[in-house]
């Protein structure tokens, strides 16, 4: 007898993904709204906060999120406009600009970190043994290679001459 393809365990995996996923941004927006960011901005700031320098190019930016570099643009703009971000010019590529997260940036993301830290403990991390986590940790990370090879892209140190000037100077 033919085994039911709605058991197959590759679609109970990508649900179960997809749940989890859905149960978790569920928790991380009221917490986002409480701090006055959207889950793009704060993923923005997240990027450019664990980047060098706390910069990236606004194309690596776009690479590294689920948004296009006319979404990404967009952002930028908004968050600029509210004092989160500032853009640089790449002083070796009069096309590139960077994104980078202000002081102001720097504080908002202080103040909202404790609480999703929290929400990240309490609903995921903390769901897991430690040799679970790191198990599925290494298995993301395979998949996200794979299916989104862009996801890091900018987050090493460039080039000497690539590197734009202090976001305080």
């Amino acid at each position: 007898m033919e085994k039911n393809v709605f058991d197959d365990p590759r679609i109970t995996a990508v649900g179960l993904l997809v749940e989890a996923h859905a149960g978790l941004s569920a928790r991380f927006a009221v917490q986002y709204e409480e701090h006055g960011l959207s889950a793009v901005e704060f993923e923005v700031l997240m990027r450019l906060a664990r980047s060098p320098g706390n910069q990236l190019r606004m194309t690596d930016l776009a690479a590294q999120t689920s948004l296009s570099t006319s979404g990404v643009t967009r952002v930028v703009d908004r968050m600029e406009r509210d004092g989160l971000l500032c853009r640089r010019a790449c002083p070796s590529d009069r096309r590139s600009s960077y994104a980078v997260v202000t002081p102001s940036g720097l504080r908002r993301l202080d103040e909202t970190l404790p609480g999703h830290l929290r929400i990240i403990e309490q609903w995921f991390t903390g769901q897991l043994e430690p040799e679970a986590l790191t198990a599925m940790l290494d298995g993301l990370r395979r998949v996200r290679d794979a299916v989104h090879p862009g996801a890091t892209a900018g987050s090493t140190d460039p080039a000497p001459s690539d590197e734009p000037p202090s976001p305080l100077a």
